[in-house]
């Protein structure tokens, strides 16, 4: 299987470039930016384009925006004309209201922000014309590397003595970027081999959470693995913000769907950061190791 991976800094990019380096089956061709030809899908040949998501659209500008739903629409055209796949994924954000239980595929998103129906408008033309596409809704995406990998951001910040702001009253499932990597390459997988499931998916990691709650315990697994090796770091702390002042607002992705068609399990946020932790510490042991300031193993 070969996949166009657009949008080459993207952490979700990143992510799908290394797990599909611990596959055989997988093929990706990575392309900088997000505009792509007809010309360029006969040459390359994908199955499928992949279109990593506006993290955070709701604190974008309006011209960033209009910039990736315009990219998109044409992506959609050059898909359409040679009859390539087309998986576009996009923030839980554009839920922007949000709701009281566990919001299912069929729910089309309806925001008041214009910027986010501007989104909406390009889900709606794939949806009315082109039956090969995935539209997959994600939680809020955290990594290591890339572009609006979050984690990464939190940790600099922690390790540095910065304050992190995180709201306590907006309630999501914080999302794996591996996790969603190694969802999307083996539902594509079976979409090869013949599935024929296409639509909508929901795609998020378990246990709803804010973001007050998920930066402080961030901020807890990352002291213990530091005091663990022996590091007394001075911390920075993690600072409440409130939006809803009445109640919380509740953006949380039921994933039943995914699991049903595709076999896709939700992976828990705690382990992936864990994992990541382990891996963000090795990385840095290795850091002062080359730099000659650690001890040699």
């Amino acid at each position: 299987m070969k996949l166009l991976i657009l949008d080459a800094g993207h952490c979700l990019s990143l992510a799908l470039a290394r797990e599909a380096s611990r596959r055989t089956d997988t093929e990706l061709v990575i392309e900088q930016g997000l505009a792509v030809s007809p010309s360029q899908l006969q040459a390359i040949a994908p199955d499928a384009v992949i279109i990593p998501p506006l993290a955070h659209p709701l604190s974008m500008t309006p011209a960033e925006v209009k910039a990736h739903a315009d990219a998109v629409d044409r992506c959609v055209d050059a898909c359409q004309s040679q009859g390539v796949a087309l998986v576009w994924c996009v923030s839980d954000q554009l839920y922007e209201e949000g709701f009281d239980i566990p919001i299912d595929e069929h729910v089309v998103p309806a925001p008041r922000d214009e910027c986010l129906r501007r989104l909406v408008q390009t889900g709606d033309r794939i949806r009315a014309e082109y039956h090969r596409h995935l539209i997959v809704r994600l939680g809020p995406l955290f990594a290591l590397e890339g572009s609006h990998a979050w984690l990464s951001e939190m940790i600099d910040s922690f390790v540095t003595g910065q304050a992190v702001r995180a709201a306590e009253d907006v309630v999501f499932c914080p999302t794996s970027a591996d996790s969603v990597a190694m969802a999307l390459i083996g539902m594509l997988q079976q979409q090869v081999c013949g599935a024929d499931a296409w639509g909508a998916y929901h795609l998020a990691g378990t246990e709803p959470v804010s973001a007050f709650t998920f930066a402080s315990m961030v901020r807890t697994q990352l002291a213990t693995h530091l005091e663990g090796r022996g590091e007394k770091v001075a911390l920075g702390e993690v600072q409440a913000l409130n939006h809803h002042h009445d109640a919380k607002l509740r953006r949380v992705l039921n994933c039943r769907r995914v699991l049903d068609i595709f076999g896709v399990h939700q992976k828990p946020w705690r382990l992936e950061v864990g994992r990541m932790l382990d891996a963000w510490c090795l990385t840095r042991d290795q850091q002062r190791e080359d730099a000659g300031t650690g001890e040699s193993v």
